[in-house]
């Protein structure tokens, strides 16, 4: 009884305090899903590095009925994708027209509200989170993130080209376990960029 009563204490102090803009730790691995209103489901495993600016994904996925399955190497720095078959060890070099913008809520987002996902009468059985809305240049998004930490839980953005896109994140570390994850495969060194048609972009790995 005093555990529970110790903990409601807790909660009940954490929700008492105003959730703030907060930045995600820089190096993270994880496990994330998409979807999409244009019949896409898509999960993937993804490393990330702010500090690099590089962002590896390894996707499996449906769209429109057909499964696909994408490696791709972001390298924001570059400004280049590769995205990697390693079944037939071939490589596809594209231009990257994305800026880099790390897991983090804007200065300038809205709080929406702190909530706790699962369930408040004992330890463990909830998660504390903090959602945010704000508008950029590229559309506008809804930003969830725990409150200890700053991981992300769920991200909808929004664009004119893509509609609404639902990013869940779970199973994350803190962390780099790989890396390796980084570089091109050797098959990749003789990649030549394919300059035909409009660079490539984040949203371009999951709607082509």
């Amino acid at each position: 009884m005093k555990t529970i009563v110790l903990f409601s204490s807790l909660v009940l102090g954490c929700l008492a305090q105003k959730p703030h803009p907060c930045k995600s730790p820089p190096l993270l691995t994880g496990s994330l899903s998409v979807v999409a209103h244009h019949d896409l489901m898509a999960g993937a495993k993804y490393t990330y590095d702010a500090f690099g600016q590089r962002i590896r994904f390894r996707e499996i996925g449906s769209y429109q009925n057909q499964t696909f399955w994408i490696d791709a190497l972001l390298l924001f720095r570059e400004g280049v994708i590769y995205k990697i078959n390693h079944q037939n060890h071939t490589c596809k070099k594209e231009k990257l027209r994305a800026d880099f913008h790390p897991m983090e809520v804007p200065n300038n987002a809205t709080l929406l509200g702190q909530v706790i996902l699962g369930g408040s009468s004992g330890p463990g059985e909830g998660l504390l989170v903090n959602s945010w809305y704000g508008e950029m240049k590229q559309g506008k998004y809804v930003s969830t993130v725990t409150e200890f930490g700053c991981l992300p839980v769920s991200t909808l953005f929004h664009t004119e080209r893509t509609g609404w896109i639902l990013t869940s994140f779970f199973n994350i570390l803190i962390g780099i376990e790989d890396p390796q994850d980084f570089f091109p495969p050797e098959f990749c060194q003789d990649a030549v960029s394919d300059n035909k048609g409009e660079p490539a972009d984040f949203y371009s790995l999951f709607i082509e």
